[in-house]
């Protein structure tokens, strides 16, 4: 559905997009993450054909973004990070003129209207000005203007901004549905709102791409040793002196953001992939008269992964080609 080839983007000296290459399948919900800078909008922007790329080319269900331009856009519904709303208008006249602008069948405007209101929960609002809503009812309704014409490719650039937590779940919903006929890209920096509804991810950093696979493959690649996390309370310096010197451990990483009731702390030991350390750890906090409140197996989250891949040069390979 999304084939991209060496995209670059150059403003000046400065490259802000490196020859990225990545694919997207029909139906795929794709969460596209970087750090601020790393450009995220900028790559969405030249998708969209809204500026040109510097160098390479994507294309977007078949059409080329330089030589179809109209074709593409006729197939994208975008929500960008600031959404574009005409302040003075109501919801319902605001999405009729985006409608007519997107050039709609007026015999099927009316219809399509109805459906991303509904969708996006406006009925209630939709004859109100704009500029009496919430950031909230606001986001909304750019999402609705994405949504006309059912397009076969949605991006969207912090869709849940300025939503509260049942408007969140509401438009993380929304999107899982919209995922079953649609290609979706999702950029955002909640990082578990991508654990949630996306299929895979790709990772960019300082322009170029660093990683492009599902959450779960990303972190087999990542973990070079067995984790198991201790929450134990007592001395932190002593508790960590005698977890080093169990058998088989490689490291202890102390969690120094984790205060837990009663004292304790978190810890994440490290040992080889093949060994387990588990009793002789719980064996030392034991001996050394600490008191275990918890141990269990921890594997990298997605936040894990993204500090990795954005601290570090190196990259993961996957269903995007790194150049």
């Amino acid at each position: 559905m999304i084939e991209v080839e060496n995209l670059t983007k150059k403003f000046g000296s400065t490259t802000a997009v490196k020859s990225i290459s990545f694919e997207i399948d029909r139906g795929e919900i794709l969460g596209f993450l970087g750090p601020n800078a790393a450009g995220k909008t900028t790559t969405l922007r030249m998708l969209t054909c809204y500026m040109p790329p510097t160098r390479g080319t994507a294309r977007i269900a078949g059409f080329d973004i330089f030589e179809d331009s109209l074709e593409v856009r006729k197939r994208l519904g975008y929500l960008p990070e600031n959404v574009p709303l005409y302040m003075d208008m109501r919801v319902s006249d605001y999405l009729e003129f985006v409608g007519k602008v997107k050039g709609l069948d007026p015999r099927l405007r009316g219809t399509a209207i109805k459906r991303a209101t509904g969708q996006c929960g406006l009925d209630n609002v939709k004859d109100r000005i704009i500029s009496t809503l919430s950031k909230g009812y606001r986001q909304r309704t750019g999402l609705a203007q994405a949504l006309l014409g059912d397009p076969e490719v949605l991006m969207l650039d912090e869709p849940t901004s300025g939503l509260d937590p049942r408007q969140i779940h509401e438009i993380r919903d929304l999107i899982k549905e919209l995922g079953l006929g649609h290609t979706v890209i999702v950029s955002t920096h909640i990082l578990p709102e991508v654990s949630m509804i996306c299929d895979r991810i790709i990772i960019i950093n300082k322009g170029q791409l660093v990683a492009a696979d599902s959450v779960e493959n990303l972190t087999k690649q990542l973990t070079k040793s067995q984790m198991t996390q201790v929450n134990v309370r007592g001395d932190q310096k002593a508790i960590m002196m005698a977890l080093k010197q169990v058998p088989g451990v490689l490291a202890v990483e102390q969690r120094q953001e984790m205060d837990l009731a009663g004292g304790g702390h978190e810890y994440v030991v490290h040992s080889n992939l093949d060994s387990d350390v588990r009793e002789g750890v719980a064996g030392a906090i034991v001996q050394g008269g600490f008191g275990l409140h918890e141990m269990r197996p921890y594997s990298l989250s997605l936040e894990d992964i993204f500090l990795m891949l954005t601290r570090d040069e190196g990259g993961i390979k996957g269903r995007g080609r790194l150049n």
